[in-house]
């Protein structure tokens, strides 16, 4: 069974690539345009990680991961975020609200395998 990824992202173009990559690579693809969208898809169906933009309207990426830490059945999914920032103190405080990692955009798509494979068991 492939994995699921889920990917929140407020650009469409990101969210295009990102999918196309991941559906390329054999994995089945969820996505969010905004935090808040994503919850939708955090009903108790099986996620296999998560995929986050940092900067997003309605719900960020730092949101989404403090709610999706809340949840019982999701405590311990992997997240990555994607983002342009390079400033420590963002990948800081990405990583005390619960992300296992990160990735800096534009990504090559190798790396984003690579990322994923480090993550997912």
């Amino acid at each position: 069974m492939s994995k699921i990824i889920l990917i929140v992202d407020d650009s469409e173009s990101i969210r295009e690539v990102v999918s196309f990559t991941l559906e390329n690579e054999g994995y089945k693809v969820l996505v969010g345009v905004d935090g808040e969208d994503a919850l939708k898809y955090l009903d108790g169906r099986l996620i296999d990680l998560i995929i986050t933009d940092l900067h997003m309207p309605k719900m960020d990426g730092i949101e989404l991961i403090k709610n999706v830490r809340a949840m019982e059945s999701y405590k311990r999914i992997p997240i990555l975020f994607l983002t342009t920032e390079s400033q420590v103190s963002k990948k800081m405080e990405a990583k005390d609200a619960g992300a296992t990692g990160w990735i800096i955009k534009p990504f090559v798509p190798a790396k984003l395998i690579g990322a994923l494979k480090k993550v997912l068991r």
